[in-house]
């Protein structure tokens, strides 16, 4: 039992997939709203992120049970709530973190239509599917489970750590339209992943001993990069921090957006992020077990004459059938790609706005909309709806609140603030806040802050 909450811990304290940035999305006011659809009208002359303080952002998440399902205080025994927890689990139960910081950052008008901003970002993106299987397995042991069919299909995770250099623009066509894309090169500083992985594990009674163990069709790829080197592990910290920036295995990727005004007060806008890879060619160790075996106990016969080794024939007939092969294979991992949609209305009380060329722009003071967002995973798409309402209440000051209906909760409530002063801005988001007072009970929470300089 210890070592199946010890399991538990591993899982949401490493991996614990890409962020949903429902508040940051379309916050015109924000330069790194950009960085989530880089068709976004921007009413600035140029801005300079500082440095490590810009964009800091971490999330997450973990569907289907809390902590406090495990841990809270209420006459149950931890067994009884580990099984419960268990009993809940699907396999296609998650658990995920992200993580961002901004390095650096900025952006300049080239002129009235044009507007190019670039930047460097460090990133940790992980998910892990719960291979609920695997669990009950090592929780129960065979005899608990007869004739219960293990999928291996089920050890499903991926991880990356990498740095993001990236140069976009956005691009006014007419009153109407604006659209944009940014170009990336990923430097990856780490991944591990294994996906596409099938086979079974069967235990049933046996003829000649009490059990018969079967391993059938066993097909399990494990696929690292970064982690080793000259069969070492690496284990210095610097090293990864140096290979997020052009130092580790290299990829490209791009971002899409586009933003529409159907009248003064409604506007569509949407995105689609990350539609890129890294091609893994250094630093690689692939792990293949591949094969099938059926186990039904050892017979031992005492011949003094001719001694036998039988856990050395064992361990021969078990690595003859099913084979565990490693090799330094480049391979490709492809990014999580990300789809944002979302209509907007604008109300309330009309106001000017001073504009970089000098200018004034008429702008509602009020706002209301929907938004749909969606990541590829490995195993399926996840999907989030959202209902914002936007307030701006002078030039300076400027708020979101969002309600958002995931696969962590329907009662997801977030808000953001960003304030001005002279041409410094500040700004805080802050997701999932009705849990905040208890997070042990939360599914999900994710934070987002930033300190920035605009010129208009």
């Amino acid at each position: 039992m210890k070592k199946t909450l010890l399991y538990f811990s591993f899982l949401v304290s490493f991996f614990a997939n890409s962020q949903n940035k429902q508040v940051l999305y379309d916050f015109a006011e924000l330069p790194q709203a950009l960085l989530l659809n880089p068709a976004l009208e921007t009413n600035y002359k140029f801005h300079i992120g500082v440095p490590l303080l810009s964009g800091i952002s971490s999330e997450v998440g973990v569907t289907n049970f809390a902590l406090s399902d495990l841990f809270l205080r209420d006459g149950r025994s931890i067994n009884n709530k580990v099984s419960e927890v268990l009993n809940s689990l699907t396999s296609r139960d998650y658990v995920k973190f992200n993580a961002q910081i901004e390095v650096l950052s900025g952006g300049f008008r080239l002129n009235d239509k044009t507007y190019f901003s670039v930047g460097f970002y460090e990133e940790i993106d992980g998910i892990s599917y719960i291979p609920k299987d695997g669990i009950r397995l090592f929780n129960e042991g065979n005899a608990a489970n007869i004739n219960a069919v293990f999928s291996a299909s089920q050890i499903l995770y991926k991880m990356d750590v990498l740095g993001v250099i990236h140069a976009g623009i956005t691009r006014k066509i007419d009153k109407k339209l604006t659209i944009g894309s940014r170009f990336k090169i990923y430097s990856s500083a780490l991944n591990l992943e294994s996906t596409n992985n099938s086979g079974t594990i069967t235990t049933t009674r046996g003829n000649n001993n009490i059990y018969i163990h079967y391993l059938n069709d066993i097909d399990v790829n494990i696929r690292t990069s970064g982690v080793i080197k000259d069969n070492e592990y690496i284990k210095n910290p610097n090293k990864y921090l140096k290979n997020t920036f052009l130092g580790g295995n290299l990829g490209l990727g791009l971002d899409f957006g586009i933003t529409y005004n159907f009248t003064p007060q409604l506007q569509f806008s949407g995105s689609l992020l990350d539609v890129g890879f890294v091609n893994h060619k250094k630093n690689i160790k692939n792990t293949l077990v591949k094969g099938s075996f059926t186990f039904e106990g050892i017979e031992f016969k005492f011949d003094s004459n001719n001694p036998r080794n039988y856990w050395q024939e064992l361990r021969d007939d078990f690595k003859e059938q099913l084979p565990t092969i490693e090799n330094n294979d480049s391979y490709i991992s492809w990014r999580p790609t990300k789809l944002n949609a979302a209509l907007k209305y604008s109300f309330g009380e009309k106001r000017s706005k001073y504009c970089y060329d000098n200018t004034y722009k008429d702008f509602y003071t009020d706002a209301v909309g929907a938004q749909l967002y969606s990541v590829f995973r490995p195993l399926s798409k996840q999907f989030a709806l959202t209902g914002f309402y936007q307030k701006s209440f002078n030039k300076n000051l400027h708020a979101k609140v969002t309600y958002t209906i995931d696969d962590y909760s329907a009662y997801n409530v977030g808000f953001g603030l960003s304030a001005t002063i002279w041409k410094l801005n500040f700004y805080g988001i802050f997701d999932n806040i009705i849990q905040y007072q208890n997070l042990s009970s939360a599914n999900n929470a994710s934070f987002q802050l930033g300190i920035n300089l605009i010129f208009n």
